[in-house]
């Protein structure tokens, strides 16, 4: 019987033994810069994971978060989350959220879920945006969720502040008309009152002297002087409507906000006399004058609205703390009150004209939305923060004037 020569018959064995030698240690080169390679790829997609400020979790089905990468470590610092479920992580709660983001991913595997949720995190209350994708495994199958949550707080803050100031600038341009409209014939019938006012003497030296005609000039006495009150009272809204979008020329000059808080309260002094004397604490140290490019009387017009609603909200009882301070390149002014505090639905209308929560006759709601549209022409900003049943924080920021 005879049988096929090999090459091992022709070479010899250790020539074959030399081939496959050679062999293997090219595969084993091939093999490691193939690792190389996929390890460089895996540093750079870390990098990349990284490097995006948004937390980003991947999450298994049951809802066990898996990976993290590094901006979860940066927000929500000392935890371990692999293994643990993450309702139990982010919203520490047992029970999975309802909605889920995770199950309405996985209803559809093209499907990616966005919800907007208020998480807590380091005892603040922070707007979410989550989304969450599904990914696939080896098989084309989906097996995980991309978990993503941008923090956006900040940007709807600003939102929130860019549709109050577009409202704000559209309500101005009619106050603006409406005050004008207004002003005409005031101006008239203001005239014309103190100019019968004047002649009233002359008529009651013609009219002959008795009862009945002095009553009908006491009459005539009484009711000039208030249309003349109540025209003059009319003149001061209109001015303050007046002030909405109103592109008048001011001159600004130095005012130091310790200087207009002792002035104001030197013009609320009448009304101060009937309250306890503790009432008002002023809290106006630091090393720096809280001084700002401004026009004073609009300013006072300010402050006097800010102390005057505090005094409101905290009648007889309560107390009222005024503080300036210089923080950086900004000066602060808070008007704080003890008082019953701002209902949450009214907080965003709070600087609308004519949104008043004081009862018919002790106000037409536009005192803050003149000191709204007077703060922002002065290139600052007012915000107000309250909680209902403990008072209410209004606060001021200005430039602050260096030189």
């Amino acid at each position: 019987m005879t049988r096929n020569a090999k090459l091992a018959d022709i070479s010899g064995i250790e020539t074959v033994k030399l081939g496959f030698f050679k062999e293997v240690q090219r595969k084993i080169r091939e093999l490691e810069a193939s690792n190389q390679e996929l390890e460089q790829k895996r540093r750079d997609i870390q990098t990349i994971l990284d490097g995006i400020p948004d937390v980003m979790a991947v999450i298994s089905q049951d809802k066990k978060i898996l990976s993290v990468n590094k901006s979860f470590d940066d927000t929500y610092p000392g935890l371990a989350p692999a293994g643990l479920t993450c309702h139990k992580i982010f919203k520490g709660q047992d029970a999975p959220c309802s909605p889920c983001s995770i199950d309405l991913a996985m209803e559809s595997p093209t499907r990616v879920s966005r919800s907007l949720q208020i998480l807590n995190r380091n005892g603040e209350n922070r707007q979410i945006e989550c989304t969450a994708s599904v990914m696939c495994g080896s098989e084309n199958k989906p097996d995980r969720i991309l978990l993503l949550q941008r923090d956006v707080t900040l940007e709807k803050q600003f939102q929130a502040k860019y549709f109050l100031a577009e409202r704000m600038a559209t309500v101005g341009v009619l106050a603006e008309g409406v005050a004008h409209e207004i002003n005409n014939p005031l101006t008239s019938i203001s005239g014309f009152a103190e100019t019968l006012v004047l002649r009233l003497a002359e008529l009651e030296a013609l009219v002959p002297e008795s009862e009945e005609a002095s009553a009908i000039l006491e009459d005539f006495h009484e009711f000039l002087d208030t249309i003349v009150m109540e025209c003059s009272r009319c003149s001061g809204i209109v001015q303050n409507l007046l002030t909405f979008g109103h592109r008048e020329v001011r001159r600004l000059t130095t005012v130091n906000l310790n200087d207009l808080v002792a002035n104001c309260l030197k013009l609320l002094g009448p009304r101060l006399s009937r309250l306890p004397r503790d009432i008002i604490a002023l809290e106006m140290g630091g090393e720096d004058d809280p001084v700002v490019l401004g026009h004073p009387g609009e300013l006072m017009q300010v402050m006097l609205n800010l102390v005057g609603n505090a005094l409101y909200a905290v009648e007889t009882s309560g107390k009222i703390r005024i503080r300036t301070v210089v923080r950086d390149n900004l000066v602060v002014l808070e008007v704080a009150d003890t008082g019953a505090g701002i209902a949450p639905e009214h907080i965003g209308k709070l600087f609308e004209p004519f949104f008043t929560t004081k009862p018919p006759g002790q106000g037409i709601g536009i005192g803050l939305s003149t000191c709204y549209n007077i703060i922002r022409k002065h290139g600052g900003e007012i915000s107000v923060e309250s909680e209902l049943g403990k008072g209410a924080i209004f606060e001021v920021i200005l430039p602050y004037l260096s030189q």
